[in-house]
């Protein structure tokens, strides 16, 4: 059994609500959410795509699609429409074109490319060509960049193309007259291409450009999900709905799931089963609202509510105890729990799969409940005593039970070449599963329980969560194996710290785009943990991985901590990687989400710098990587602080973009937990960075000199403590 942390006070009242499956007949229904749209080259398009068979409300307006002459897809963003050329849902890209500039470099209606922010970001792939009309020239030569044009309202046929910053050009100084230029994004390597006449600009244009969308329900959609609905939207109050059937039903605030097994297997299949959920602290369960199980069986996915639920109370440990019909007794059970209340139901109903669930009689038992708190505790100090005696919970996400002898047979009875690195309380190795899935197999370090414990907490974490940007588990052994092993998705491409200063360095294969991805990346999965109530506790560059295509995945909860909503910070004996802590969390034993931002201010000076977060060979002021970014910060030497690799003497774009990410670098690592950004913060701040949102408003740093970067705080303020 595991150990949970949930909710809130101890437990007063507990009332539990049937949960809305389906309303009255009369009802608005959502049908065909459940098929795709084709168009030309791009086929089986799923959420958040709507267009064709899949009617609007199965998806945010913004990725509306519609099919032209049954050979392309369009989607119109800021009331200009593009050639949709291609679509990658797994990595979330699109590959766009402007429609009125198709074939054509004569539009009849003048408008800038445009893009919600919220919703679409630009790729690092890409340059702005800027297409400027109704120009009148004195030249008396045809310059490389000018093609013929004529427009409506335009009485010039002179036209240019430029790329790039605006104006940097010499051609425009003996330009005397232009009527109006509109910015289009191109894909770079096509951009680098263009030679001057008008057919080679037509097929850059053609070639469109590429962006990164998100989705802004992704929240929401993965708590739908997770009742068995389809995620859809509703136009009227506009916002996000869950579809189940054809039916709209509420989308659930999961804020927790435990897993629930069987105390007695052996029980009649006639009788109802008992289940128990054991050790949970004392933010007991309180005023929750629809809790229900699901129900994973044979490839079915059902919920039914769940009701003779038995609380006990207790000041550390409370176990849980309900009774649900026999015919579950053999699945894999969720138990989703939903602060919120929701509409009151005399009866739930659900239509349309077949299943049905009756209204358990309630029964209180309170005479019990403290002899069921003993029993917990004492089955807890029984399960520490030894490895043999876990069974890790299986929870959301994690749906396979491996057997040591197939993991055993995937590492090559764990061989020692197959080993890919420490896992910070075990040992993870390569492995190959029957069924051709490439995996990493982490094995507990023998009679080691302390780091069993990180091991059960990993357990805890990795199966509450879903993000593009944390490594997946897999599944476990169970509780009868010789060996408690976690199985995990495999990282082909190392560690952030491989690149930077690891075996990967010499390739040189991070350029500033690329680092600039990982820094926006990595904030977005701890900020995700933050909004969980989790402290990751052990940011560092070594827990980063890369896959191909350089796309971060955060690793190694075993130091993760679960974050009561009720407090401002945790008292917990320091734990982490010298380097990398929060230096009032090391003196004062105060734990909060800003001693992961404060880690995260060292590995964003890592990714400017290429250097250790500790290095013993540097001078003894600057063994620690933060106390030295700190310094030279202040003293104008940010050019001293760079990788010289990445362009910044030489290019102003990166030269911009690196003195912006050192300056949020140095608010994260601020002494004072106070006086950092929150990790939402952080991702703002890079995401606008990314876009390069900030350069009307700090221009002035465009034009620094090397030697003479801006002061980015004040220069009193204070510098962290070398902790290393």
């Amino acid at each position: 059994m595991t150990p949970l942390s949930l909710l809130s006070p101890p437990l007063t009242a507990l009332l539990l609500l049937l949960l809305l499956v389906s309303s009255a007949a009369a009802a608005a229904t959502f049908p065909n959410c459940h098929r795709t749209f084709s168009c030309g080259s791009l086929q089986n398009l799923t959420y958040p795509f709507t267009g064709g068979e899949r009617p609007d409300y199965c998806g945010p307006p913004e990725f509306r699609l519609t099919c032209r002459e049954n050979t392309y897809a369009e989607l119109t963003l800021d009331s200009v429409p593009y050639r949709v050329l291609e679509i990658n849902q797994t990595q979330k890209t699109l590959v766009l074109a402007r429609s009125d500039l198709w074939n054509n470099t004569c539009p009849q209606k003048f408008a800038n490319s445009t893009i919600d922010s919220n919703v679409f970001n630009y790729d690092f792939d890409n340059q702005d060509l800027h297409l400027v009309y109704g120009c009148s020239s004195l030249l008396n030569y045809t310059p490389y960049n000018r093609f013929n044009c004529t427009v409506s309202g335009v009485n010039s046929s002179d036209a240019f193309y430029l790329v790039g910053p605006v104006p940097v050009d010499p051609i425009l100084g003996v330009v005397t007259k232009c009527n109006v230029t509109i910015t289009v994004p191109v894909a770079s390597d096509a951009a680098g291409r263009l030679i001057g006449n008008q057919t080679t600009l037509t097929e850059t244009l053609m070639k469109g450009f590429h962006v990164i969308y998100s989705d802004p329900y992704v929240y929401e959609c993965s708590n739908c999900s997770w009742v068995g609905g389809r995620c859809g939207f509703d136009s009227n109050s506009s916002s996000p709905i869950c579809i189940c059937g054809d039916l709209q039903c509420p989308i659930p605030n999961i804020i927790g799931t435990v897993q629930a097994w069987l105390v007695d297997s052996s029980i009649q299949a006639n009788l109802t089963q008992t289940l128990i959920k054991g050790i949970m602290s004392s933010r007991s369960l309180v005023f929750l609202y629809n809790i229900s199980l699901r129900w994973f069986n044979g490839g079915l996915q059902a919920c039914l509510p769940v009701k003779n639920a038995i609380f006990p109370t207790g000041k550390d440990v409370a176990s849980i105890i309900f009774s649900v019909p026999s015919a579950v007794r053999k699945g894999n059970l969720t138990l989703l729990f939903d602060p919120f209340p929701a509409m009151f139901i005399v009866g739930a109903i659900l239509t349309g799969v077949g299943l049905g669930w009756g209204i358990f009689t309630c029964r209180q038992r309170r005479d019990r409940r403290k002899s069921l708190a003993l029993a917990a505790q004492s089955s807890q100090s029984t399960e520490t005593k030894s490895k043999k005696d876990i069974s890790p919970p299986l929870s959301r996400g994690l749906t396979t039970v491996f057997s040591y002898a197939e993991l055993e047979e995937a590492t090559g009875n764990f061989d020692r070449s197959r080993e890919l690195g420490d896992g910070g309380f075990g040992t993870v190795y390569y492995g190959k599963l029957q069924d051709g899935r490439v995996v990493a197999v982490k094995r507990l370090y023998e009679n080691n329980f302390k780091r069993l414990e990180q091991f059960l907490n990993e357990v805890e974490i990795l199966t509450r969560l879903r993000h593009d940007n944390l490594v997946i588990l897999y599944g476990c052994t169970s509780k009868r194996s010789r060996e408690l092993l976690l199985v995990y998705e495999y990282i082909p491409n190392g560690t952030v710290a491989d690149h930077l200063h690891g075996n990967r360095s010499s390739a040189g294969l991070l350029s500033w785009p690329i680092r600039l991805s990982i820094a926006l990346e990595t904030a977005n999965a701890l900020a995700y943990l933050h909004a969980s109530d989790i402290i990751h506790r052990d940011v560092k560059t070594t827990n980063i991985l890369l896959d191909n295509d350089f796309h971060v995945k955060v690793a190694d909860f075993g130091l993760s901590r679960l974050f009561p909503t009720d407090v401002t910070h945790v008292s917990t004996a320091p734990q982490g990687t010298p380097g990398y802590v929060d230096p009032e969390y090391y003196q004062c034993y105060q734990l909060t989400e800003k001693s992961d931002v404060y880690s995260f201010g060292v590995v964003l000076i890592e990714l400017i710098s290429s250097k250790q977060a500790v290095d013993t060979n540097r001078d003894r002021h600057d063994i620690n990587l933060s106390n030295m970014a700190v310094n030279k910060i202040q003293n104008h030497a940010l050019h001293e602080l760079v990788d010289p690799s990445l362009g910044f003497e030489t290019n102003s774009s990166v030269r911009r973009m690196i003195t912006f990410v050192a300056e949020l670098a140095f608010r994260c690592l601020q002494t004072e937990r106070d006086m950092r950004p929150s990790m939402e913060e952080v991702v703002t701040v890079l995401r606008g960075i990314k876009n390069e949102e900030f350069n009307a408003q700090k221009a002035e740093v465009v034009d620094i000199v090397i030697g003479d970067e801006v002061g980015l705080l004040t220069p009193d303020s204070t510098t962290p403590n070398s902790i290393g």
